[in-house]
């Protein structure tokens, strides 16, 4: 292409998961059944919470909220991705580029932030149940996912100003699936230092003190357990932890992976695929991570799909 500043860039050629012809198809209908998975299972959770007055409480409320997340997060991704394994030229245009960097990073950083609101949620259960009800009451929950959303969008504003900075001279193809802060810094002809600082920032703003929180709220939470006389009480208290363990485990991997390893290991096909795995298969997979391990949630499932043979 010509060269240009970013005031001349209409649109953007994403490179995709693959350039390989006889794979794109298969791939459309791998991506559009987890696609639809992940409404139909996070849509189910919103749905089952919502609708059981037994899963009216502060943990089930935040899994309401991370499901919803997981929902829109996929939804940034996934049908611009679908369209473009049908298309022979995988164009996304500059302002729908923005936008899903826009929502990209405020539902990534929601995720981040929900997880950690969550585990502090379990040390309060656990550390002191007899004011759990008092101390996460409604109102303290609300201002809770109020200030995660408020400083998520903050972050996605402050990275957007700072992207809309740069320009883009040689090329338009971005080596990616879809448009992310990296890969756009990547491409671009400006000088970068400042992008990079103020993703770094952001990076162990959002997800490293959200870790560091989650981190806290565990040592004090396996403090308190270890407390415990009986052998029953450990376990039944460790086992309202396992489901948020195994998501924090997935998704901060995947997040410490993408943006803290050394520069000198980056590529940009590992970062498709770890892209890929906290877009499209964590989304995914934590509504099978609720449902499948976490008994209440399988008792109210149980009981919504039984009740109706029953009343009949």
């Amino acid at each position: 292409m010509e060269e240009r500043n970013h005031s001349g860039v209409t649109e953007f050629i994403l490179s995709g998961l693959t350039d390989r012809q006889e794979l794109q198809v298969p791939l459309f209908w791998l991506f559009l059944l987890n696609y639809v998975l992940t409404l139909v299972g996070n849509g189910g959770i919103i749905l089952l919470i919502t609708t059981d007055p037994r899963l009216h409480t502060p943990m089930y409320f935040f899994l309401q909220n991370l499901s919803f997340c997981d929902l829109c997060f996929s939804s940034v991704i996934a049908p611009q991705m679908l369209q473009n394994f049908l298309s022979e030229r995988k164009s996304i245009s500059y302002t729908s580029c923005y936008l899903q960097t826009y929502f990209g990073i405020i539902f990534q950083d929601v995720e981040c932030l929900l997880l950690a609101v969550m585990a502090y949620d379990r040390y309060v259960a656990i550390s002191n149940p007899l004011r759990y009800t008092l101390t996460m009451s409604r109102q303290h929950c609300n201002q809770l996912i109020a200030g995660v959303y408020g400083l998520s969008l903050a972050d996605s504003v402050i990275n957007i100003w700072f992207l809309l900075q740069l320009s883009f001279c040689s090329s338009n193809v971005i080596e990616h699936f879809f448009c992310e802060t990296p890969p756009l810094v990547a491409l671009s002809c400006s000088d970068t230092r400042i992008n990079e600082i103020v993703l770094l920032v952001s990076v162990c703003y959002i997800v490293v003190s959200s870790f560091v929180i989650i981190l806290l709220s565990y040592v004090c939470i396996i403090s308190t357990i270890l407390q415990i006389r009986s052998a029953e009480g450990r376990r039944k208290a460790f086992s309202t932890c396992t489901c948020h363990l195994t998501v924090v485990v997935m998704f901060y991997g995947s997040q410490f992976f993408m943006y803290l390893r050394p520069a000198s290991s980056y590529s940009m096909e590992t970062d498709k695929i770890v892209s890929l795995f906290y877009t499209l298969v964590i989304p995914l997979l934590n509504p099978l991570v609720y449902s499948l391990r976490n008994r209440e949630m399988k008792v109210a499932l149980w009981k919504a799909i039984y009740k109706p043979v029953t009343l009949s």
